[in-house]
């Protein structure tokens, strides 16, 4: 019997086994709960589970996966549903295990700077516990108040700091790991520095929830920086905008953060919040939100005069400088709440391509080319300092992307564009279910070989999240 084929009644004949290790109360039949699990916020799709489990260990899961292994029952992983390429949606029904109930945060090192968490913690609340410690996990998705860190695992997930910081796989250290066949693995060990072997870690980090479930986290924390500043630059052009990203660094600034809003998305994220810090003109063309942060406040003050400076060679118009803690928050709540608010406004077509950062320019020009050759109109923001751009799209007639003959086209085309540029197709919100159709675009036939062949050996019987980043042969 191949995966899915009858996983229905398969998981009728199992609830009983599944209620004796979870308990009753945390075995989800009923169709309002399968259809709160059905979606994320990918797109509009919809995908009932058979069933939704609430583990609380990993013995727990390991005693599930055996019996889904067993009976051929596919299993689909899920956190908090906040990812944007469904990866964690369970086309195929079956078992959805939710890691909600997952939730210590199990030990702050302070000595050695480290966390020990569960995956069903909040990656707001971790910043939070470990801040009032003066330690810092940088990774900040737009999402953070509502994600978790095993969904941030999965997808290898970064945010603004991480132009500076890194994105999550350069501070995980060390996973726990429910295999599919129901073994519990350490991938690592809790050290800076590990050439034990190959490194099960770091292949685990992003791989989407397609090789194992993970139970238990290790990260890396540094200092907390004491002070912070940041600006706001509009510029008549997106082109010049871009152009001045790459400028910023060449010139030898590191900034915390560095963010683009076009104007189309700033004006509708405004509009949303109902907020006016930012003036909003019609011979703007984009902003630049730069961070920049440390210790010393007198070095902070000189680098944000520095850069402003640089910038006027850009053409830029009056930099605008956050004076207090409101402000800031002002600003950056624009940012992160700029992706539900294209959406609701018709954008719901989000593409996470990256470039090098030089060749941003390129890429923006290219799709507002691309817009109108295939009609659509897209508006850009995102992660500017390293070269990641959010492509939201609104396309007359076309709610979403996946197997859509409508939009199909264009987006092989948005990632033939970034591919020239030297570029990929997903910076931080994975492949999932949307984004599988253009791998062969970006690689070779070798390497996905090879990427399918490390799933048979996780995962022989393709139980676990199958159909995700690329359907086996």
């Amino acid at each position: 019997m191949e995966v899915g084929t009858g996983s229905g009644n398969m998981v009728i004949r199992c609830i009983e086994q599944f209620r004796k290790i979870i308990g009753p109360s945390n075995v989800f039949i009923d169709s309002e709960s399968l259809n709160h699990y059905a979606h994320d916020e990918t797109e509009n799709l919809h995908f009932l589970p058979d069933i939704v489990l609430k583990p609380r260990t990993a013995s727990e899961i390991s005693k599930i996966m055996f019996i889904c292994n067993r009976e051929l029952i596919p299993v689909t992983p899920r956190g908090a549903g906040t990812g944007l390429s469904g990866g964690a949606l369970p086309q195929f029904g079956g078992v959805l295990i939710s890691t909600e109930r997952m939730n210590s945060i199990i030990e702050i090192d302070e000595r050695n700077l480290q966390v020990t968490t569960e995956p069903g913690v909040i990656t707001e609340v971790l910043q939070n516990a470990v801040k009032e410690k003066g330690l810092f996990y940088p990774p900040d998705p737009s999402s953070r108040g509502s994600c978790f860190i095993g969904g941030n695992i999965a997808e290898n997930s970064g945010g603004p700091k991480a132009v500076k910081y890194g994105v999550v796989k350069d501070y995980v250290l060390n996973l726990e790991m429910v295999l599919p066949s129901g073994e519990i693995i350490w991938t690592g060990a809790n050290v800076l520095k590990n050439s034990t072997g190959y490194n099960l870690t770091q292949l685990v980090v992003g791989s989407e929830g397609t090789l194992g479930i993970v139970s238990r986290i290790v990260l890396k924390l540094l200092p907390f920086p004491k002070y912070d500043l940041l600006m706001l630059v509009p510029f008549n052009s997106l082109e010049r905008a871009g152009e001045a990203v790459s400028a910023i660094f060449r010139a030898g600034f590191t900034p915390s953060a560095l963010e683009l809003m076009e104007i189309d998305a700033l004006k509708i994220v405004s509009r949303f919040v109902e907020s006016n810090v930012v003036p909003v003109t019609d011979d703007i063309a984009a902003h630049l939100i730069i961070e920049v942060d440390g210790n010393h406040p007198e070095t902070l003050m000189q680098e944000m005069e520095s850069i402003s400076e640089l910038l006027l060679q850009y053409d830029c118009g009056e930099v605008f400088f956050a004076d207090d803690a409101q402000q800031k928050e002002e600003l950056w709540k624009l940012r992160r709440r700029v992706a539900e608010a294209v959406k609701i406004d018709g954008y719901t077509i989000e593409e996470d391509t990256v470039v090098p950062r030089a060749e941003l320019p390129a890429l923006i020009h290219g799709v507002k080319e691309l817009g109108k050759q295939f009609d659509f109109k897209a508006v850009c923001y995102g992660h500017a300092g390293d070269g990641n751009l959010h492509i939201r799209i609104k396309k007359e007639g076309s709610i979403y992307s996946l197997n859509n003959p409508k939009v199909l086209p264009a987006l092989k085309a948005l990632f033939s564009l970034v591919k020239k540029l030297g570029g990929t197709i997903s910076g931080e919100h994975g492949i999932g279910l949307v984004q599988k159709e253009y791998m062969d675009i970006v690689l070779e036939n070798a390497n996905l070989g090879l990427m399918k062949g490390i799933k048979r050996l996780f995962d022989p019987n393709n139980i676990l999240n199958s159909g995700k980043i690329f359907d086996m042969d």
